[in-house]
């Protein structure tokens, strides 16, 4: 979902690798609770979707899907497997109330730390009123490279939390855990629950 080109040619490079990497537990049940909270047969905007795996989860369970990705490779491998994918960064999302769900998985952590803001704003505004928000995140400080050259920024909890208020979120729950990504590191991450 950035338009950092590093990033994107590391997805490019890898989706074969990616689309190997189990999901921790944690985020397995994440997923089922987001799709159980959208109403049943919502709309739903999965941003930064990847190659659509959990865009197919989510239309499996029922709702309308969305997904928008900035990496080309990522978005032909979704439309290739039954997904509504869209090649996009996040200043693509300028909807006004139409989903009742948006899936962040893992996403916004790519984008620039002064445009967080602006991003969660524009998913609250494209967000139906009691629309639920799924926000995925690593957790650390600062911004930098991980070793296959993605471009990263990290926040605490705390930062995260006063970011979604701030954007007008109300957040319900969060989980945090540890798990392995497409560059081999084990990352602490968060996983926020909210509405908008």
């Amino acid at each position: 979902m950035t338009q950092d080109k590093r990033t994107i040619d590391a997805y490019t490079a890898r989706v074969a690798d990616y689309l190997k990497i189990p999901l921790p537990p944690e985020q397995l049940e994440a997923r089922q609770a987001f799709a159980d909270a959208v109403e049943a047969g919502g709309y739903v905007l999965d941003l930064g979707s990847g190659p659509g795996s959990d865009s197919a989860f989510l239309m499996r369970q029922g709702l309308k899907v969305r997904a928008l990705d900035a990496t080309p490779a990522f978005v032909e491998h979704a439309r290739d497997n039954g997904v509504d994918a869209y090649l996009g960064t996040f200043d693509d999302v300028t909807e006004a109330k139409e989903y009742d769900g948006v899936y962040a998985s893992f996403s916004l952590l790519h984008a620039p730390r002064s445009d967080f803001p602006r991003h969660l704003s524009a998913i609250h505004k494209a967000l139906k009123s009691g629309g639920q928000l799924f926000l995925g995140m690593k957790l650390g400080t600062g911004e930098h490279r991980d070793d296959i050259n993605r471009y990263y920024t990290y926040y605490t909890q705390p930062e995260i939390e006063e970011a979604l208020t701030t954007a007008g979120f109300t957040i319900d729950r969060t989980v945090q855990g540890i798990g392995k990504g497409l560059a081999g590191s084990y990352d602490g991450f968060i996983l926020v629950f909210a509405h908008a």
